[in-house]
């Protein structure tokens, strides 16, 4: 059985990713106290025939803060009950940055849960972010949707928690512009702002990275080549080292100053590079919308 815990800040999409994912044939349970998870699982394995071999549900701030503290040793227990049925468990955080959470709550005039508590809009995402810290440090993938609408945040999801096979690795290569901040669900971030800018010939100024008249530019420039071999070497090196921990998930940032020339051509070419040797690999072009493989 597969158990996917939702998690993360208010507004930062929870919803649509749960929502995802019940229309994919899970059987979804918003808003679950985490206190109670452990009977919920119980009371599914219980039953003489299993009905539900994919399980997602929804947690927040609104559960009890020590059951929060107490998150690592609630999961701890499921996965390691007595039982005849194995328990795969995914947590996935959502979160965004500040200005864009609160935005996002003004345009739906939504209240944030923790509001009536007479807080403030801002102070209520921070007591939140903190509540909920114990879960973002356990979780197996970590999502920033800051630049991310709705139909974005489907097919990442899509992409990356329903397609991938069980205890397979989904590697993604994400192309971004330091102008608008690095991702924050980064495992690692490559600056290749010092690499030939084609931003700088007319010509090239208006295609992005996936261009051939911008491939064909950056082919010909030898540091490019090198920084390109040099990042393969270095994550040939590290991901056998992450799957032998169990992680299922490694997203790999490319940023240049836009994000439209050389991290999407860098990011596009690791993914070329790495498609035949790993079992799932993507790539996300940030600044150009979500892309799937």
């Amino acid at each position: 059985m597969k158990l996917v815990i939702i998690s993360g800040l208010s507004g930062s999409g929870k919803t649509v990713a749960l929502h995802t994912l019940e229309d994919e044939d899970y059987y979804c349970v918003d808003n679950l106290p985490i206190g109670l998870l452990p009977q919920f699982i119980e009371r599914i394995l219980s039953r003489r025939v299993q009905l539900y071999d994919h399980i997602a549900v929804g947690i927040d701030a609104r559960s009890d803060s020590e059951d929060l503290r107490d998150f690592h040793t609630i999961v701890e227990w499921i996965q390691q009950r007595d039982t005849k049925t194995e328990i795969e468990i995914e947590i996935i955080y959502l979160q965004a940055e500040l200005e864009t959470l609160i935005k996002r709550f003004s345009d739906t005039r939504r209240k944030h849960p923790l509001t009536k508590k007479g807080l403030p809009l801002s102070e209520a995402i921070e007591v939140e972010r903190n509540l909920l810290k114990d879960v973002a440090t356990a979780a197996n993938l970590y999502v920033d949707t800051t630049y991310t609408n709705i139909h974005e945040l489907r097919s990442y999801i899509k992409e990356r928690v329903v397609k991938r096979p069980k205890t397979k690795l989904s590697l993604l290569f994400n192309s971004f512009g330091f102008k608008n901040g690095a991702p924050a669900d980064s495992d690692f971030v490559f600056d290749v702002r010092c690499l030939p800018n084609p931003h700088w010939e007319p010509n090239l100024r208006a295609l992005t990275g996936q261009d051939p008249e911008v491939i064909a530019f950056l082919q010909e420039q030898e540091d490019v080549q090198l920084m390109l071999e040099h990042i393969e070497n270095y994550l040939n090196f590290v991901i056998p080292k992450f799957k032998s921990q169990n992680r299922y998930y490694i997203t790999v940032s490319i940023g240049c100053t836009g994000g439209q020339h050389r991290s999407v051509y860098i990011a596009e070419a690791l993914h070329d590079i790495f498609r035949d040797s790993q079992e799932i690999v993507s790539v996300h072009h940030r600044e150009m919308g979500y892309e799937e493989q």
